[in-house]
């Protein structure tokens, strides 16, 4: 990340940090089981996006759901965390069902590494968090 970088928060954190411990409702267009259509790699979640949202990619802001291991269509969760990466402008929230137990970071890395690769993302929890790693609160927030 360059200096620059680091005085502003990417477009996609800001967009994302708004949902953090909030309810969210998510429609799954790659449902666990599922296979990337250009990757080929197997969903073992259930991965989607917000709808109604729009990200720096064009697209809605993606979502992994970290809940049931069965093909869904749709959900309803709590963000308790972002993926927020280091070299591109492109985050997902963690999504879980409501009562859930709780996820340490080294649980959401797991669920993810099919997609992430280790240490191209922070795990972000909270603004404040955000804060911790450089980045400015923004007025877009």
């Amino acid at each position: 990340m360059t200096d620059e970088n680091a005085e502003r928060i990417s477009e996609s954190l800001a967009l994302a940090l708004p949902f953090l411990n909030r309810t969210v409702d998510l429609v799954f267009d790659r449902p666990y089981g599922s296979h990337h259509p250009t990757c080929g790699f197997r969903y073992p979640t259930n991965y989607g996006y917000v709808p109604g949202t729009r990200a720096p990619d064009g697209e809605e802001l993606d979502a992994y759901y970290l809940g049931p291991q069965q093909p869904m269509t749709s959900a309803r969760g709590t963000c308790i965390a972002i993926i927020h990466r280091l070299h591109d402008d492109d985050d997902k929230l963690i999504v879980v069902p409501e009562n859930s137990p709780a996820l340490d970071n080294t649980a959401i890395a797991a669920a993810v590494e099919f997609q992430e690769t280790a240490g191209e993302y922070i795990v972000v929890r909270s603004s404040e968090a955000a804060s911790d790693y450089g980045f400015r609160n923004s007025t877009r927030m």
